[in-house]
């Protein structure tokens, strides 16, 4: 199976990273009242990623648009 070039940006994110990924997914699923919370702390994680250098710019782009429905 081939990767889609979206897929490729997603793979050699950082562990802090995925964590908020996946609780801002659930939190959405649930209803969470703390979306706020999560969506904040995403958005923090991937500032701090892209300016630590753990991430590219295209990456922090991508993840903003995707997740956090932010352009640039």
């Amino acid at each position: 199976m081939q990767k889609s070039y979206e897929d490729i940006l997603e793979v050699s994110l950082p562990q802090y990273i995925r964590k908020d990924i996946l609780a801002l997914e659930e939190g959405l699923k649930s209803g969470s009242p703390f979306l706020d919370c999560l969506y904040c702390e995403l958005q923090g994680s991937l500032n701090s990623a892209f300016h630590s250098g753990e991430i590219s710019e295209e990456q922090a782009v991508y993840l903003r648009l995707k997740y956090l429905n932010m352009e640039n």
